[in-house]
């Protein structure tokens, strides 16, 4: 079954670098499933319980909870949409961060059980893993102009640090959907990764991963109005496009 949307998607866009080789190749395959799983194959893509990682029917799972399949069975329920596609590209690419949150999840799920409210290990799971970007930088006073909501800091004063010393990886699946069709207002959860901006996607997936534990809550993530990012949109080089409190909300 093709997945609605998938070859209209713009792989030259910034947020999809890290994914864009394996994203052409898929977007040009009639099993698109076969060709994940491939790379999975190659990747050697596990869960932390050791067991590989198979894309499968959007119903293999049956009633099962589906971070705890995950984590039983070593397989991820794929429905031919573009959500399931990305995050797909999410455990292909970081498979350490989605290795620790699916464990995270699962063992709560099993203390727990399937509730009317998630608590605020799951909740933060569940924002990282749909909504996050990692914030790649050694530098503190960005961080805390993000903090700030210091937007003309960060992004006008500060304009020629990223790219350089600091740098932003689309993490989440649901984020990168809306983002196949970008608008001014979508905001991020920023998970800081204190990294130098230069850093490979290897070795950022792992500083990830080693923050993601058992104390995880929402607090700790940062709000980010992504196309406000350098270079993410054509719109942001003009200073303007940061007077909108509409979407660069003051503190």
């Amino acid at each position: 079954m093709e997945i609605a949307g998938l070859k209209e998607i713009d792989w030259t866009a910034p947020w999809l670098a890290p994914f864009a080789d394996i994203g052409r190749e898929v977007s040009a395959a009639a099993d698109w499933r076969s060709v994940l799983n491939r790379y999975a194959r190659q990747r050697g893509l596990a869960t932390e319980g050791g067991l590989a990682l198979v894309f499968d029917a959007p119903d293999a799972a049956q009633t099962e909870a589906y971070e705890a399949f995950i984590a039983r069975s070593g397989h991820v329920p794929t429905r031919a949409n573009l959500h399931d596609f990305f995050n797909a590209l999410a455990w292909l690419r970081f498979p350490r961060s989605k290795a620790r949150l699916n464990t995270l999840q699962s063992a709560e799920i099993a203390r727990a059980g399937i509730g009317a409210t998630r608590g605020p290990l799951r909740d933060a799971a569940t924002l990282i893993d749909e909504n996050a970007v990692f914030l790649v930088t050694q530098r503190t006073d960005l961080v805390d102009a993000l903090r700030r909501h210091d937007w003309t800091r960060l992004f006008c004063e500060e304009r020629k640090a990223w790219g350089g010393q600091v740098k932003v990886f689309a993490f989440g699946h649901a984020l990168l959907e809306k983002l196949a069709r970008p608008y001014k207002a979508i905001t991020a959860h920023a998970l800081h990764v204190t990294l130098p901006g230069t850093a490979d996607a290897d070795s950022i997936d792992a500083a990830a991963a080693s923050l993601l534990d058992d104390r995880l809550s929402p607090r700790r993530l940062l709000p980010l109005p992504v196309l406000g990012i350098p270079g993410w949109s054509a719109a942001n080089a003009d200073p303007s496009f940061y007077r909108d409190t509409a979407v660069f909300r003051p503190t």
